[in-house]
């Protein structure tokens, strides 16, 4: 698949969705507004969103050295949701971007522990670290149902925990800039990722500064979950899926891969969202349950398929 054929592509996707939805879109200035007030920023937090969950995907996979695991399933996004409650009942008033703050901290905490176990388990059985992952982030999971619970947050964490973007206008999605300048800041740093994922003995001694590579990789996964969560909530299998795909296409050098990466992630959760808008038309389905179904089974298929050589 060449980049004109993948970005033709998802410029059909944009267009689609700044015509579909409930609304009918007409050429005259309430068809405008519709279109600036709504549809273009859903489409561009879908893009945002995207795209930068499949880098920090792949910037996962780099530091954990396992094709298994991305943030939603490492207990970053669970600790993301953990955050943001722990942050609603200190500071109830606080501002949405002290929210992704502490939202954010929770994220690098929990990745950094996660890490820190995955150093620990035996490297000849790989199934070990995505199964460790599962446990810690659902143990994180229970512990955020049961705070919430407690105070009575339930549909407030589900509200946050269930990705979908019918809440998003003008003025409500800027944060998810963030987490783009974030998958830029990657690309900009992805001949480094790229040696760091081929393990810490080999990058000390190809001269890379493995402990600083590691933390900017675990700043960068951080923001991206928590900005996603914080502004339209957990999108599942974008950050697992996609770079597998990716690398099947492109291969593991992230320099060549990247754009590629981060377009087929904007292009898959753009997708999701769209299909979502019209499977029960007029009414809306979360672009989370969609993702989780066609995630689920692209996984499968990524499982038993045969790996062909990337170009």
């Amino acid at each position: 698949m060449s980049h004109r054929s993948l970005f033709a592509g998802l410029a059909l996707l944009i267009g689609a969705s700044l015509l579909i939805g409930a609304g009918e879109v007409r050429a005259d200035g309430d068809g405008l507004w519709l279109i600036a007030v709504s549809r273009a920023p859903r489409t561009a937090a879908a893009l945002l969103a995207g795209a930068a969950l499949a880098v920090a995907g792949v910037i996962m996979q780099m530091l954990a050295r396992n094709r298994f695991v991305e943030p939603a399933t490492v207990g970053t996004g669970p600790a993301a949701g953990l955050g943001l409650v722990a942050m609603t009942l200190l500071a109830p008033a606080a501002p949405l971007w002290l929210k992704m703050l502490a939202a954010t901290l929770a994220a690098l905490a929990a990745t950094a522990v996660f890490l820190l176990m995955v150093r620990r388990l035996p490297p000849r059985d790989p199934l070990l670290v995505p199964l460790t992952g599962i446990v810690f982030g659902g143990i994180l999971g229970a512990v955020t149902t049961f705070v919430a619970y407690e105070n009575d947050l339930l549909q407030y964490i589900d509200i946050w925990m269930t990705g979908e973007f019918s809440g998003v206008m003008l003025g409500r999605y800027e944060f998810l800039w963030l987490a783009g300048g974030a998958a830029l800041l990657a690309y900009a740093y992805a001949n480094r990722f790229t040696i760091a994922g081929m393990g810490e003995e080999m990058s000390r001694t190809l001269g890379l500064s493995y402990g600083q590579v590691m933390a900017l990789g675990l700043g960068i996964v951080s923001v991206v979950t928590a900005v996603t969560v914080v502004t339209v909530g957990m999108l599942p299998f974008v950050g697992l899926v996609v770079p597998n795909i990716a690398s099947r296409l492109r291969g593991d050098n992230l320099r060549q891969s990247l754009p590629a990466l981060a377009a087929l992630g904007a292009g898959l959760v753009l997708g999701c969202d769209i299909l979502g808008r019209v499977i029960w038309h007029p009414y809306e389905m979360p672009v989370g349950t969609v993702l989780g179904v066609i995630g689920a089974g692209v996984f499968l298929w990524l499982l038993h398929s045969p790996r062909a050589h990337a170009v």
